[in-house]
């Protein structure tokens, strides 16, 4: 009888270390496409990479499945929305080896997440990537420039602990010189503050943070993430309200909660569009 039972857990036991490895490693890549009147002709089809919640997170050595991927994308564009680093255990060289690969292939753009902003070491880390080629956005915005005309890229601090004076004191500083009328992309880590970014008209936003919901329901979507908490609204995909798309990453490491379940480490492509 016992052998019986054995002979039905180890298969069960099996399958279910394989379906978790599977979910945890393999990479997927969601592509959207951002329309907007004011992206200039020259950034037609212009692509953006977006990466995020790394958290450690090792894929294959010298990251290069994860390398791989974004190689065969061709971007124009990757930024980095945070949490690069775990603050539990902490290990940035996974972070900086993929910074030192991510370089070499486009320019990065970077902002922290609170992981980086509590591990009492992000004033390190942010100098070892701006020494690798990463441009490291604090509060502020710059032009993207293309065929003589240019979008602006605007990136704020993550506010750590999280709360809406200091992510509007952040989002004062980023947009103070900022111009008015180019197509802008804001990056953020947390998604839950969407309102708060809209005050400022940003067309397009990404962020990342809320790691998918950790675990994926059929026909429901994220089941928790954090600052948001049960059956969270933004934690994949786009949500357009008044005229600004969000962009939410479900992220490609774990921290808290080793695990994601249906919830693949996910890489995201956006294109622009004219029209």
């Amino acid at each position: 009888m016992k052998r019986k039972k054995w002979l039905l857990i180890l298969p069960a036991l099996f399958i279910l270390i394989f379906f978790l490895y599977d979910q945890n490693n393999r990479l997927t890549k969601s592509t959207y496409t951002i329309t907007a009147e004011n992206i200039p002709e020259a950034f037609e089809d212009y692509k953006i990479l977006q990466l995020s919640d790394l958290h450690n997170k090792s894929f294959g050595q010298n990251q290069q499945r994860l390398v791989d991927e974004v190689k065969a994308s061709e971007p124009d564009l990757i930024v980095i929305t945070g949490d690069i680093i775990d603050e539990r255990r902490y290990d940035e060289e996974p972070a900086l080896t993929l910074a030192d690969e991510m370089v070499q292939i486009a320019p990065v753009y970077y902002v922290s997440g609170n992981h980086e902003m509590r591990s009492g070491k992000y004033k390190g880390l942010k100098s070892k990537l701006s020494e690798i080629g990463v441009s490291v956005l604090t509060n502020e915005t710059t032009l993207i420039s293309q065929n003589n005309t240019s979008i602006q890229l605007a990136g704020i601090e993550d506010p750590s602990p999280s709360d809406a004076f200091t992510t509007v004191a952040n989002l004062q500083q980023a947009f103070n010189e900022a111009e008015s009328d180019p197509f802008t992309v804001l990056l953020a880590h947390r998604p839950e503050w969407f309102s708060l970014y809209r005050e400022y008209q940003p067309d397009l936003i990404f962020s990342g943070h809320a790691h998918g919901g950790q675990i994926r329901l059929p026909f429901i979507g994220g089941l928790v993430a954090p600052n948001q908490g049960l059956f969270p609204e933004y934690t994949s995909g786009v949500h357009a309200v008044d005229g600004s798309s969000l962009v939410v990453s479900r992220g490609l490491g774990n921290s808290l909660f080793p695990f994601r379940v249906f919830n693949r480490p996910e890489i995201v492509e956006v294109v622009l569009n004219t029209n």
